[in-house]
């Protein structure tokens, strides 16, 4: 498949829409809108006590309040893992001596061309949160216990916090 016309519909400065279409050698044809981004990092962050960090702040395309991992926009010229660091610092006001990725995944590659990355931050710094203008956000410690809580009762419904969470409990029952 090759792409053989991309025409931008619309464009701000988190996203652009395009228009395009992939044929094959055989002359099969895909139409697609596709959202283009220029990904996002993810933060899972630990404390030592095993306490999860969520965020949560009102997302507009949910029109409610969702609890969420720190997460952002990778900026032109960013690393993924510049980008982590950089959110978890602006959200949270933590800095992290341990990173380790976790995994990159397309969240939703039918129309959004988003590669997302998940980090895990451990043995934390405090320090003060640095949110942007558009962002009201509220930062929380929760046990896994009430994580687990918050999953059963359907409160907790991001994607990328409920991946986040599992690979890291995954990757807790391997080490035994």
């Amino acid at each position: 498949m090759r792409i053989h016309s991309s025409i931008e519909k619309y464009a701000n400065s988190l996203f652009q829409v395009t228009e395009n279409i992939a044929r094959d050698k055989d002359g099969y044809e895909i139409k697609r809108a596709v959202v283009e981004h220029p990904g996002s990092a993810t933060v899972c962050v630990l404390d030592d006590r095993n306490r999860l960090l969520l965020v949560e702040q009102y997302r507009l395309p949910t029109r409610r309040k969702l609890w969420e991992i720190p997460a952002g926009k990778i900026d032109e010229g960013e690393t993924p893992l510049q980008a982590a660091k950089r959110e978890l610092k602006e959200e949270t006001g933590y800095r992290a001596r341990s990173w380790k990725k976790l995994i990159t995944f397309w969240p939703s590659p039918g129309f959004l061309a988003e590669k997302m990355t998940i980090y895990l931050a451990q043995d934390l710094i405090a320090g003060a949160a640095e949110p942007t203008e558009d962002e009201r956000i509220t930062a929380r410690w929760f046990t896994t216990k009430e994580f687990e809580a918050l999953i059963d009762a359907g409160k907790l419904t991001d994607a990328k916090t409920l991946i986040a969470y599992f690979l890291w409990r995954r990757s807790t029952r391997a080490r035994g």
